[in-house]
């Protein structure tokens, strides 16, 4: 029997690990809609929304996000704050507006077509190495490895040892099949995902558990960040259907150009709608008080329009509570 802790030394332990992940991935993957494409368009859009969201939550918008732009050209041509406005409710809106950017980088000084080489991709705006080496590997089959989080902690447990930096990707790079690259690489990121989790990894289920030196008990190289609690304070002022909202300026160090409600000091009003929203590491409990006269800046938007604004997913996330938009 093969000991679990040769596997980064031992090319049969490497061979028997490629074959037993990649017979997994083939009867249990997860029917995901950007699976089964090697559109690299297709590829890179899934990459950039996935980073830094949950998969449940951008399914929807990548579907959306398609039907607005369904090709590279398409994006390449629309305004920022179209772009913006699709993005919405996704956050982290620099990677929307590096996506347009590369998309109107490819189209002028690539003739519309996506470079084919991990090296090449890391060139254009917004796409770094994991990223690059995604859309490499699966659009067009260049035997390079991906390492996320997921895959992180599946080589962790797997080595039984902490590993980050350069020896992180070189041993991504050792265990990578480089007759199918692209799946193998998904494969990873899906056992991280469904199988290795962090905190209760199923281990029963692993389909290379014979082969793991840890068992999932190899701890974290980092503890999980604490979310700070914040409150913020609103107002929704409404008349004759339309909405006060103000625009952040175009050099905000977040979200330029983004629309949101006037933040108000409340005075020891009581709210009239209360939500929550996180971000990363910050748990928001927002106040929002209706017809109030303490919001004096903003523009007056009709409630048609707002729908078409490029708005902060916790605006618009306030907005469709109020009912103002849906």
């Amino acid at each position: 029997m093969l000991h679990a802790n040769t596997i980064l030394q031992n090319p049969a332990a490497q061979r028997r690990f490629r074959r037993l992940l990649l017979a997994w991935f083939d009867r249990s993957k997860r029917d995901l809609p950007w699976r089964g494409s090697r559109d690299p368009y297709r590829v890179w859009l899934s990459e950039i929304m996935l980073q830094q969201t949950r998969v449940a939550a951008a399914i929807d918008h990548y579907r959306k996000f398609l039907r607005r732009f369904p090709t590279l050209v398409h994006l390449a041509r629309a305004r920022e704050s179209s772009v913006l406005t699709a993005w919405s409710g996704l956050g982290h809106y620099r990677r929307a507006r590096m996506l347009h950017a590369a998309a109107r980088e490819i189209v002028k000084d690539h003739a519309g077509r996506f470079p084919q080489t991990a090296e090449q991709l890391r060139k254009l705006p917004g796409i770094g190495r994991y990223t690059a080496a995604a859309i490499a590997s699966i659009a067009f089959g260049e035997p390079t490895a991906v390492v996320d989080g997921n895959v992180e902690r599946v080589l962790q447990r797997i080595a039984g040892k902490n590993l980050s930096g350069e020896p992180l990707w070189q041993a991504a790079e050792k265990l990578l099949d480089h007759g199918r690259p692209g799946d193998f690489n998904q494969a990873m990121m899906e056992l991280g995902a469904v199988l290795c989790l962090p905190r209760q990894p199923k281990c029963s289920l692993c389909p290379v558990h014979a082969l793991c030196a840890t068992r999932g008990e190899h701890a974290r190289s980092a503890p999980a960040k604490r979310q700070r609690k914040r409150e913020i304070h609103y107002a929704l002022t409404v008349r004759r259907n339309q909405v006060l909202l103000v625009q952040r300026p175009s050099g905000a160090a977040l979200m330029p150009g983004m629309w949101e409600l006037p933040e108000i000091s409340p005075n020891g009003a009581r709210p009239w709608l209360t939500v929550r929203h996180s971000i990363t590491t910050n748990d928001y409990s927002v106040r929002v008080f209706k017809d109030t006269a303490a919001a004096q800046n903003g523009q007056w938007i009709s409630c048609s329009r707002i729908p078409r604004l490029p708005l902060t997913g916790l605006a618009r996330k306030v907005l469709r509570a109020a009912g103002i938009i849906y």
